[in-house]
């Protein structure tokens, strides 16, 4: 079984909400890209809430729209072993340091855990701060079967944290 690792987050000192998910599926770590799965529909979901097609861009500019939009992104998990891409799979998580993290985005508001697994080990692992929000959200991967309507119903909360005081 191979270890496999995060990628580097992605945020700023302008970032308003962390978008947090478990650990990037073999789709991602082999395109060394968040989400690249085609049928993941994170980028659809976050697109909605930001205003903007970013499914239609190349990779280094979604990532550049979300940080113009105050939107990070990272994983809760640092490494684990895990055969496949299923979250049911990972075995030895080792937790990001999701603490220093945190502390270093001045702006932030509210850390959103894409799936289950992100929220429950990310609730786990995260000190509580008055002054952050949590949000569990609906994964974004075809993995979790639910209408991606009903998905993007949930998602679209998240905008009212990336729109500036």
């Amino acid at each position: 079984m191979s270890l496999k690792r995060a990628f580097d987050p992605v945020v700023d000192a302008n970032t308003r909400l962390l978008i947090l998910g478990s650990l990037p599926g073999d789709a991602s770590l082999k395109a060394a890209q968040y989400y690249a799965h085609p049928q993941n529909a994170f980028w659809r979901l976050v697109g909605g809430v930001i205003g903007r097609d970013l499914s239609a861009l190349p990779y280094p500019d979604r990532l550049e729209a979300l940080r113009a939009a105050g939107v990070g992104l990272w994983d809760v998990i640092a490494s684990a072993h895990r055969p496949g891409s299923l979250d049911a799979a990972i075995r030895n998580a080792e937790g990001a340091d999701l603490n220093r993290l945190v502390e270093t985005l001045p702006a932030l508001r509210a850390v959103a855990f894409n799936g289950g697994t992100a929220a429950r080990l990310g609730r786990r692992w995260l000190a509580p701060r008055p002054q952050v929000e949590l949000i569990d959200l609906p994964s974004s991967s075809p993995a979790y079967t639910r209408p991606l309507s009903e998905k993007a119903a949930v998602w679209s909360a998240l905008g009212a944290i990336i729109r500036p005081c």
